[in-house]
């Protein structure tokens, strides 16, 4: 059960909130099982400095990150590379030309090691659950437009 506050041993609280954890499969590529490693070791490694420090809010902060990065690694479901390039799967990388001219594009990857400032999507992102299973000269709507692949990888 969570926990919205912890009672200091003075009798404050301090506030500890939860890390939601996705409802969806924790599917990942290599990559990204390797974020998440590196997040689980970074938060290990805060919290043991917060109890080295006895700092109590660093230590919830912590604690909830690690529990978090815990089960995403726990849960953590390591797809193989597309099958092929003919049609959109997880770990695909699909560049679409919008209907305004500009090009974009993304791999589809899971949910932890997703950003689309920097080309990764999520495969739970409406984007990207739009072009599971299409093919190069398929439109899809995104965002009220439309979209053509022009390249999968």
């Amino acid at each position: 059960m969570s926990r919205a506050f912890v009672k200091e041993q003075d009798g404050r609280e301090i506030e500890e909130h939860v890390r939601p954890i996705s409802p969806h499969p924790n599917f990942v590529t290599p990559e990204g099982l390797a974020l998440i490693e590196a997040a689980h070791d970074r938060a290990h490694a805060e919290h043991a400095a917060a109890v080295a420090s006895d700092d109590r809010p660093s230590l919830a902060r912590a604690a909830r990150d690690l529990r978090y990065w815990a089960a995403r690694r726990a849960s953590a479901q390591v797809l193989p590379p597309p099958p092929d390039t003919v049609q959109v799967h997880f770990g695909s990388t699909v560049t679409i030309a919008r209907d305004d001219g500009r090009g974009q594009t993304y791999r589809i990857v899971g949910e932890d090691e997703a950003d689309p400032a920097h080309g990764t999507l999520s495969y739970v992102a409406p984007l990207a659950r739009a072009l599971m299973g299409k093919e190069v000269g398929d439109t899809v709507a995104v965002g009220g437009a439309e979209a053509e692949i022009v390249a999968i990888k």
